[in-house]
């Protein structure tokens, strides 16, 4: 069959998001009126440092909330959250990864920001410069996974008697509660091989790419990029530590990396075809869940895998379980219809796998429009031709291909099913969204970035978190547990120049499978941002805010509370956080 393109839609990614009217307003689903919400952090709260006292918040030393990144949370209401302020004053912006306790409604915890030495191995004082993605938590412990950038950790001396110095990404983590080093760039340096990729012995990790997860309370899972020859590879890993010293200071012992997958060894189940990427992980009770395919821009083979995670048998590669596959049925549509795309982020709670998945060779055209705001180096480089983008009189822009047929579904673990929650068509318009992210070129790992050490480019991504947990009623004992599902879409029309007309965005709340019940919105663009947070109202007139931005990440649905983040009103007269909310108990 040919591919039948449908009609151009130009999308602009910028500041200041278009509002829709109120008669686009009013086609969304309404809120659920039992639904409330919990202010975590908002840009009126200082942000923990040891030099503020915010009863004398003199400048520089005191700063207040400004932006953040999509929060996780564990069924205990535990928050974490990577957030930042804004300069001047003769300050520096602080940067860093913080914690709130919901259920005692405690303080906001610093976890590390750029005045925090980076944990043993350091022989160099070294400091945080950056967290360059949202950290992730364990979904029954308080242990977190944030990945960390900063200058050189360690120096040491060459076999020639030349001294040199490693270590400017790495992985840390605090399971003991102090903060450690969970993965690093240092497996090649002598004394540090654990930290070495495992396949490959005496070859150092690269970068981290996308966020670590955390199991059972000392279990870290992530992908790791590494350089074999000259050749770029790629693959997933776990590391089981243990409360004992590195160098005799507070560490995570020596326990040694393990391979799940890779792009060199691992052949796709099912296949002789080794997998080509690999995305990172998510993980539940010793249990790892990912996406791995043979093409990532076009996959003809691959899926969503599940592999156990033994703390017996460390240097056993796991046996992987297919869940979904590229090819399988699409539940809810015709026998025809296959999966021929399958999202790398994926959701996953123990029992339950919630993922974005195409079908069909309908695609529509998307025009994506570089940010003019943001980090300088990113601007520099997607405002020009090196990048691959194209200029017109609206700016620099690159155009890509999105599935027309497209949707968030659920695979149950026990029943060994799939669900459909909601897809394209009357009700929403796309799932996936764009950011133009990554290394600049020439930028250094330990600078201020939100890199993932892979160069600059547009990536799509699709958000949903699920909980199999989430109105008290447990996960059931039958092959039709119970579960909700949150997610973010789009609904709109486009003009006759092909420009979406007073898009709006959305997360709404799914019960169980499409259709069981309806779905509800949680919050939705336009919509009165006092709903939310009663501090959102214009400075000047005291008018409530109108919402623009939200976002909720795989791990924003834990137990049966919500966490995600919400910016209101515009750039100019604007106000932000991160909000929590819990469903009622049936």
């Amino acid at each position: 069959m040919n591919k039948r393109t449908l009609n151009s839609i130009t999308i602009v990614i910028a500041a200041a998001l278009i509002i829709p009217t109120a008669a686009a307003t009013d086609t969304a689903k309404p809120v659920a009126p039992s639904f409330k919400w919990q202010t975590v952090v908002n840009n009126g709260d200082y942000i923990p440092s040891d030099d503020c006292n915010p009863s004398i918040p003199s400048a520089p030393p005191c700063r207040k909330f400004n932006s953040y990144n999509q929060p996780s949370l564990n069924t205990k209401r535990l928050v974490v959250f990577r957030a930042r302020s804004k300069g001047g004053q003769g300050g520096e912006p602080v940067h860093g990864v913080y914690t709130r306790d919901m259920a005692k409604t405690g303080p906001v915890v610093k976890i590390l920001d750029r005045d925090t030495l980076v944990p043993q191995p350091n022989n160099l004082s070294s400091l945080f410069v950056e967290p360059p993605s949202f950290p992730r938590i364990d979904i029954n412990a308080r242990m977190i996974a944030t990945r960390g950038n900063h200058q050189p950790t360690w120096k040491f001396t060459l076999p020639d008697g030349s001294d040199t110095r490693a270590g400017t990404t790495g992985i840390y983590t605090n399971p003991f509660g102090p903060l450690v080093t969970g993965s690093s760039k240092l497996g090649a340096v002598p004394g540090f091989s654990f930290f070495q990729v495992p396949e490959f012995p005496g070859t150092p990790f690269d970068v981290f790419p996308g966020s670590p997860a955390v199991t059972k309370g000392s279990t870290l899972v992530f992908k790791g990029n590494y350089t074999v020859g000259l050749i770029g590879k790629t693959g997933v890993y776990y590391r089981n530590l243990k409360n004992q010293p590195v160098n005799g200071a507070s560490g995570s012992d020596t326990q040694p990396v393990v391979l799940i997958a890779n792009n060199t060894h691992t052949l796709i189940p099912g296949t002789q075809t080794v997998f080509g990427s690999t995305a990172p992980p998510s993980a539940v009770d010793n249990q790892a869940v990912f996406a791995g395919f043979d093409n990532e821009e076009n996959p003809t083979a691959g899926g969503i895998y599940l592999a156990p995670l033994s703390p017996y048998k460390l240097n056993k590669q796991p046996k992987l379980k297919v869940l979904v596959s590229i090819g399988s049925q699409v539940p809810g549509e015709s026998k025809s219809s296959k999966f021929n795309k399958l999202g790398e982020g994926v959701s996953f709670d123990g029992r339950f796998v919630a993922f974005w998945g195409a079908w069909g060779e309908d695609t529509k055209t998307v025009r994506l429009y570089c940010r003019e705001e943001g980090n300088k180096d990113l601007k520099a480089y997607c405002m020009s031709t090196a990048s691959g983008n194209t200029q017109d009189a609206n700016g620099w822009y690159s155009e890509k291909e999105v599935p027309v047929n497209q949707g968030i579904f659920v695979h149950d673990l026990k029943a060994n099913k799939n669900y459909r929650v909601a897809k394209t068509g009357s009700e929403y318009t796309d799932f996936v969204y764009w950011n133009f992210s990554g290394k600049a070129p020439g930028v250094g790992e330990g600078e201020e970035s939100d890199d993932d050490g892979e160069l600059a480019r547009w990536r799509s991504a699709s958000f949903m978190a699920v909980s199999g947990k989430a109105d008290g009623s447990g996960e059931g004992d039958d092959d039709h547990g119970s579960y909700h599902t949150a997610f973010k879409a789009r609904t709109g029309a486009t003009d006759i120049n092909n420009v979406y007309v007073n898009p709006i965005d959305g997360i709404y709340l799914s019960e169980g499978a499409e259709k069981k019940s309806g779905i509800l919105s949680l919050v939705t663009s336009g919509m009165n941002g006092a709903l939310i947070d009663a501090e959102a109202v214009d400075s000047d007139n005291g008018a409530s805010l109108p919402v623009t931005e939200m976002g909720i990440e795989r791990e924003g649905f834990r137990g049966n509370s919500i966490v995600i983040n919400v910016s209101m009103g515009t750039e100019e007269a604007g106000w932000a956080g991160i909000y929590l909310t819990r469903l009622p108990s049936h």
